[in-house]
C-alpha cells in the first residue's frame, strides 16, 4: 500500500466516524453556552438515528438519491421535538439538568425500539434504502497529492460538519445573537438587566442543540451503520460531550476533538489493512474510544472553564 492510499484510508475513515461527533459536539456547545447542561445528547442522537432510518426506508421511492440528505434534516427536526422536553423541564419547570438529560437517555432507546417493532415487526429497521456514500469535492480532488488524500471519495456530510463548526464559531463569537447567548450562559441576571430575553436564548440554545444532535444521529444511521437498532448509538453522545469539553466549549475546538475521537474509532476499522495495527487485539481498538472518553472527562472537566452559570436554575425577576 503506497503512502497516498494509506493516508487517504486514514483520513476518510477518520472523517466518517468523526462526522456525527462533530454535529453532536456542536449541539452540546450551543446548549451549554446558553447555560443548559445537555447530557441528553445520547438520547437525541438515538431519536435522530431512528427517525432518519425510518424516513429513508419509507421515502426513498419518492425522493431517490436526495433521501439521505432530507433524512438528515428530518432527524434534526425530530431532535428538536425531543429537545423541547429537556428545555421545558430545565427552563420552565426548573428540573435538575443532569436528571432531565438522564431521563431522555433512558427513554429514547426504549421508545425508538418500541416504535421500530410497531412499524417493522422486529427490533431493527433492516438495511436502509440509500446511504450517504462517498464523493469527490469538485476541483479540489484534482490537487496533486493533497487532493486524493483529503478531497476524493470522502463522506460529504463530513465537510458539512466542518463548515458548520466554522459557521458556529462565527455565530457564537462574532454576532449579536452569539454574544447574547453566551451572556445568558455566563450571567443571566446581568443579561436580563440590559433587556435580554433570557428564556428565549436558553430555548434557542437547547433547540439548536436538538437539531444538530438529531442530525448527528442521522449520520450514524445513514452513513456508518446503514440501519437502526438498539445498539446503533453506542455511547456516541457521551463521546461528543467529551469532545465539547476537550474543545473548551468552542465550536472549532470541539471539531478538532471530534476528529481525534473519530480517528480513535476508525482504528478498529483499519486494523485489517494496516500492518502496524494487526498485532493489536481487536477488542483493545474497539474499547479505545470509550477509554479516551473517560480519561478526557476525568482529566479535563475540572480544568476546562465552563460557562459560569452552566446548570444553574434561572428565575425571572418580578
Amino acid at each position: 500500500m503506497d503512502v497516498v492510499t494509506l493516508l487517504h484510508l486514514v483520513v476518510s475513515n477518520t472523517l466518517t466516524y468523526a462526522t456525527p461527533l462533530i454535529f453532536t459536539a456542536l449541539a452540546g456547545t450551543f446548549s451549554e453556552r446558553s447555560g443548559v447542561v445537555n447530557i441528553g445528547l445520547e438520547g437525541i442522537m438515538v431519536m435522530g438515528a431512528f427517525s432518519s432510518a425510518v424516513f429513508n426506508i419509507l421515502m426513498y421511492p419518492t425522493l431517490g438519491t436526495s433521501t439521505p440528505w432530507i433524512g438528515m434534516l428530518f432527524g434534526g427536526l425530530v431532535g428538536i421535538l425531543f429537545a423541547v422536553i429537556h428545555a421545558l423541564a430545565t427552563i420552565n419547570f426548573r428540573a435538575d439538568h443532569i436528571i432531565s438529560g438522564t431521563v431522555l437517555n433512558l427513554a429514547a432507546p426504549g421508545l425508538a425500539v418500541f416504535l421500530t417493532r410497531m412499524i417493522f415487526n422486529k427490533g431493527e429497521t433492516g438495511p436502509i434504502a440509500r446511504t450517504f456514500g462517498t464523493g469527490n469535492i469538485p476541483l479540489l480532488h484534482k490537487i496533486p497529492f493533497i487532493g486524493p488524500i483529503l478531497f476524493s471519495s470522502i463522506l460529504l456530510p463530513a465537510y458539512v460538519g466542518i463548515a458548520l463548526a466554522l459557521i458556529s464559531w462565527f455565530v457564537l463569537f462574532k454576532t449579536r445573537f452569539g454574544l447574547r447567548l453566551r451572556s445568558v450562559g455566563e450571567h443571566p441576571k446581568a443579561a436580563e438587566s440590559v433587556g435580554i430575553n433570557v428564556y428565549f436564548y436558553k430555548y434557542s440554545g437547547v433547540l439548536i442543540s436538538g437539531f444538530l444532535g438529531g442530525m448527528g444521529g442521522a449520520v450514524v444511521a445513514q452513513a456508518i451503520q446503514g440501519n437502526f437498532g438498539s445498539a446503533t448509538i453506542a455511547g456516541q453522545g457521551f463521546m461528543a460531550m467529551a469532545a465539547m469539553i476537550f474543545g473548551k466549549w468552542n465550536p472549532v475546538g470541539a471539531m478538532w476533538a471530534a476528529l481525534f475521537f473519530g480517528f480513535s474509532q476508525s482504528l478498529s476499522a483499519m486494523s485489517s489493512v494496516i500492518p502496524a495495527l494487526q498485532a493489536i487485539p481487536p477488542v483493545f481498538l474497539q474499547i479505545l474510544p470509550y477509554i479516551l472518553t473517560i480519561i478526557i472527562l476525568v482529566g479535563f472537566i475540572g480544568k476546562s472553564e465552563s460557562p459560569h452559570a452552566l446548570g444553574e436554575t434561572y428565575i425571572k425577576s418580578e
